[in-house]
Order: structure tokens, then C-alpha cells, then sequence
């Protein structure tokens, strides 16, 4: 099979209809074998029932319907799962993105090689109370990641099936797809200036609260990628940092207790300062061992991705 398109949404009856038929019409005159899935996120409204109808005229349409809605990127780690086609694309549900992209997606995925294809709205119809947190999220991530992508979050995407089939997204990490995929190997990634179309139907989905969410699953990501077989050489390197402090504070005062036969170090703040950073040190330091003891029995802690096997 040629693509994959993985559609997750959240009440979104009235778009449905249009966007199936609009994808089916675009993949059919670039003649290219594909199936859309569906994932349906705990929708409350009528979504499910509009998917089944659509299913009995396009039967290249499957899908999964959540008990109660879980985040987008659950849908999408299923959904992963479940594709079979060479290419893998995403979208949203909501009509913004248009699917007049697919064929471009496709072809700079299997005649350009890149791993991954990012779409960038560069022009956006969103208000600002939505594009003004969205550009300072992407410009924190490209520079802790050293990805050089303008929209992280653009749920409009291509990828290798490699690609998708060698990540787990859970939380709210698939804005960080391209970091994931960047650490596990799959660094030839791009972006592609998409359209983005003003909403038609339903409300936004937006809300503060995921930008905070955001910025705590970057910091989750880069620290597991980097560290997440190895979190001695996280936690022990500053617990020895810390220790070093605390010794050489405690050891100076110490000295100067000795030699000078001042009075009681006990009640100068920098002995209790060195106090601290040993106590803190210390507690890096186990905290490292223990994590390491963690770490030991995970499933995955001698899960290396191959690229190739002779």
C-alpha cells in the first residue's frame, strides 16, 4: 500500500463528510493506493455514527473509537500502529489543513528520501491568543533541539513507515515527533510551507494549559533520549558537582577554624550552605543509583533501532 492517512479528531461530525471526499478525490487523481484511519478520541457528539455511514461508501476508510477521550496522542500511537502504507501522513479533522498537500507530502517522502516532512503554516488563521504562544513554543524547541523547523505542532506531517513504527508517543508528545524521531536515528527532516485554512466548522481545541503541558513533555523527551539508558551520568555528575562544593566549603572552614582560632563556624551562612549542597549532592547521587536500578529492568533498556542487516 502506498499511504497512510491518520485522521485522530474530537467532535467533528460536520467536517467529516467534506474532508473524506475531498481526500479521496486528491489520492485518486494522483492514483496511489491508500487507506484513511480514523481515531476517534472519546467524541461526544455524532462523529462515530458519521464514520460508519461514510465506511459503506469508502471502504478504504477503518477506524477506532476510544471509550473516552485520551489526547491526541494516544490516537496517534494507535493509529501508527495500525497503518500499513509506505508513507504515513497526518492531519486533523477540522478542515485546516487542506488535503491538496498529500501528493507534494508524499513524493518528498519516497523520491526526495527525507524521513520526515513537517508541514509549517506560515501563514495562519488562528487568533493571537493562539499564534503568539505557538511561535515562542516552537522557537524554545528548535533551539533545545537543534531542529530547524518553524511549526512543531502542525498536525499536518509526512513520514517514512520506518519512522512511525520505531516511536511511542503518549502524554502530549506529538508535537515532539520530529524530536523522537531525530533521536532515534531519523534525522533527515524537513518542512513544507502547507496551507492553512480558516476554521469551517466546530470550536478550537486550544487551550492554554497545553503550552504549560507542552514545555514539561520537551524537557521529558530530551532528558529520556539523552539519558533515559544511562540517568547515572545525569544525577551523579551534579551530586558529585554538589558534593565537591559542600566538601570544599566545609574543608575551608575548617582550616580557618584551625589556623585563625576564630570563633564558632556553626553560625556563618556559609556553613550552612555547605551543609546543603552536600545533602544535595548526596541525594543526586543516590537518586542516580536508584534510577540506574530502575532503568536496569525496563523493557526496553537494550532496545537499539537498526537500520540495516547484512
Amino acid at each position: 500500500m502506498n499511504l497512510s492517512i491518520i485522521i485522530a479528531l474530537l467532535n467533528e461530525e460536520e467536517s467529516i463528510p467534506e474532508l473524506v471526499e475531498w481526500i479521496d478525490r486528491i489520492v485518486q487523481d494522483a492514483g496511489l493506493q491508500y487507506e484513511i484511519i480514523f481515531i476517534d478520541d472519546g467524541s461526544t457528539d455524532s462523529s462515530w455514527t458519521v464514520i460508519q455511514e461514510l465506511q459503506k461508501t469508502y471502504p478504504t476508510i477503518s477506524a477506532i473509537k476510544f471509550r473516552r477521550n485520551y489526547g491526541k496522542s494516544a490516537a496517534l500511537n494507535v493509529g501508527f500502529q495500525k497503518a500499513n502504507g509506505d508513507v504515513v501522513i497526518t492531519m486533523d479533522a477540522d478542515l485546516q489543513d487542506s488535503p491538496d498537500e498529500i501528493p507534494e507530502l508524499y513524493r518528498m517522502i519516497k523520491e526526495d528520501g527525507y524521513d520526515i516532512v513537517s508541514g509549517w503554516k506560515q501563514k495562519r488563521h488562528d487568533p493571537i491568543g493562539k499564534t503568539i504562544p505557538s511561535k515562542f513554543f516552537n522557537f524554545v524547541t528548535r533551539k533545545s533541539s537543534g531542529i530547524s523547523l518553524h511549526d512543531f505542532n502542525c498536525g499536518l506531517k509526512s513520514y517514512k513507515k520506518e519512522v512511525v513504527k520505531n516511536i511511542e508517543i503518549y502524554g502530549d508528545m506529538h508535537r515532539y515527533i520530529p524530536v523522537m524521531a531525530k533521536m532515534n536515528g531519523f534525522s533527515n527532516i524537513t518542512e513544507k510551507v502547507v496551507e492553512h485554512r480558516a476554521r469551517k466548522y466546530g470550536v478550537s481545541k486550544f487551550g492554554i494549559g497545553r503550552m504549560m503541558y507542552g514545555f514539561l513533555d520537551l524537557g521529558t523527551v530530551l532528558f529520556l533520549g539523552k539519558f533515559g539508558k544511562r540517568p547515572m551520568h545525569f544525577f551523579g555528575t551534579f551530586g558529585v558537582l554538589f558534593m565537591f562544593v559542600g566538601f570544599v566549603i566545609l574543608l575551608y572552614l575548617t582550616l580557618v577554624k584551625m589556623i585563625y582560632q576564630t570563633g564558632g563556624i556553626a553560625t556563618r551562612p556559609l556553613f550552612f550552605f555547605g551543609i546543603l549542597t552536600l545533602i544535595i549532592g548526596t541525594q543526586l547521587f543516590v537518586t542516580g543509583f536508584v534510577a540506574e536500578l530502575v532503568s536496569r529492568n525496563a523493557a526496553d533498556r537494550n532496545d537499539y533501532k537498526v537500520k540495516e542487516e547484512i
